[in-house]
């Protein structure tokens, strides 16, 4: 059960204009089971993408690299739930190519023009035969208004699809930004997230969209962990119809730059934050605050270092205040020169460390009030500097464990 997320309703997410998307039940893993989606994107769509730095990374990630590298103009993304084909060596790559060309075939354009995208199971064999047959299905039925069963389609553990729109207007011209995402274990985006796809009603060269996308990603899903793994299959895509109605962005200087990628960081950082609220077994929604420090990655590598100790993540989950874990894992967190004395720590509004050490005042009673709530911000002053930055997290519950047990049953 996610921790203060509720799943869109009808209508929420609006459609992008151009952008059709078609569900079909290929069987992948599960019958009567939708787990396979296709984005048909319009002539003038350009894409940017982020994906996995695991050097296990599945076929589909390598395939939408070497698309990167064809500056083919994109014209569709085909993704699959229910098996990750990851660990599954030149068989795998070469059932990866064949979805692509199945739906190449039907759209009638090159195969480096789709790109394949996976989740689930790692080191099974794709079955690329029962996705190619489904492909037509899904093609078919394709529309505009059709995020919402996408975000469903694409969820694996998570209990609840996450998504999110909103419209601003830039330039006197009404622009659009919808996003879905999955994700809710084996999450450490290490420039990425599990699967996240935002589109946008704009025109944007792809220089000027990947430049985007890696400010983003840096503001949202780099700074999101559930588990501390890095999936094999990551990726986080920013999808740009090309409408010649829409709002042009012709560069990084172009005045309506900076209120377009605000409006896409929103999304992105809400979808980012589903994700750890969502987080498998999770019952309370983190963030650490660490300022202080010397650069904004020195308060990043230690707000990590925190959400990804297991000590602090049960005792989150226990709403125990054993707040000596927390300064263990900063301790922990490989800043070498680090000095202790300096560090103070807050749970919530209660100051429980300053100095280095226990606060006089500090009282537990008020520090086991704010870890009983479901929502909980931990503040850390490194005391080094003027930088800030922060990570979202979960804790480790006793259904984390039974998740992970029998994922495979």
């Amino acid at each position: 059960m996610s921790v203060g997320l509720s799943a869109p309703v009808a209508g929420e997410l609006r459609p992008i204009p151009g952008i059709r998307i078609g569900i079909a039940q290929a069987g992948v893993r599960k019958a009567n089971h939708d787990d396979l989606a296709v984005m048909l994107l319009p002539v003038g769509a350009t894409m940017a993408g982020v994906f996995t730095q695991n050097r296990y990374c599945a076929a589909p990630v390598t395939l939408c690299r070497e698309r990167f590298a064809s500056n083919l103009a994109p014209r569709a993304l085909v993704i699959n739930t229910g098996n990750a084909n990851a660990g599954t060596g030149a068989d795998g790559m070469a059932r990866a190519k064949a979805v692509c060309h199945a739906l190449a075939q039907q759209l009638g354009c090159d195969d480096r023009a789709v790109w394949p995208f996976s989740t689930g199971v790692i080191m099974e064999s794709l079955p690329s035969e029962k996705i190619s047959a489904a492909l037509p299905a899904a093609v078919a039925e394709a529309i505009e208004d059709n995020w919402l069963r996408a975000a469903t389609t694409i969820m694996t553990t998570d209990t609840t699809p996450k998504g999110r729109s909103l419209s601003r207007v830039i330039d006197d011209i009404a622009v659009t930004v919808t996003g879905i995402a999955k994700g809710s274990g084996m999450i450490h985006p290490n420039m990425a997230t599990m699967l996240g796809y935002i589109g946008i009603d704009a025109q944007l060269p792809t220089a000027v969209l990947q430049a985007m996308l890696k400010e983003i990603n840096e503001e949202s899903f780099s700074r999101v962990t559930v588990d501390g793994d890095t999936s094999t299959n990551d990726a986080f895509m920013l999808i740009a119809n090309g409408r010649p109605q829409s709002l042009e962005v012709a560069s990084l200087d172009d005045p309506a730059y900076a209120p377009l990628r605000d409006a896409v960081a929103e999304v992105a950082v809400f979808l980012a934050q589903s994700l750890a609220r969502d987080g498998e077994g999770a019952t309370k929604f983190v963030t650490i605050e660490v300022s202080g420090g010397r650069d904004r990655a020195e308060c990043r590598q230690v707000g990590k270092a925190i959400a990804h100790s297991p000590l602090v993540k049960t005792a989150l989950f226990a709403s125990d205040p054993n707040l000596g874990r927390i300064l263990a894992a900063v301790g922990n967190a490989g800043i070498d020169d680090l000095d202790v004395a300096n560090i103070s720590l807050w749970l919530g509004d209660v100051r429980v460390v300053i100095d280095g050490g226990r606060d006089p005042n500090y009282v537990e009673a008020a520090a086991a009030a704010v870890m009983a709530e479901p929502e909980i911000t931990m503040h850390v002053d490194l005391g080094r500097g003027l930088a800030v930055d922060q990570v979202w997290t979960c804790d480790f519950s006793y259904d984390y464990v039974r998740i992970n047990a029998e994922y495979r049953s």
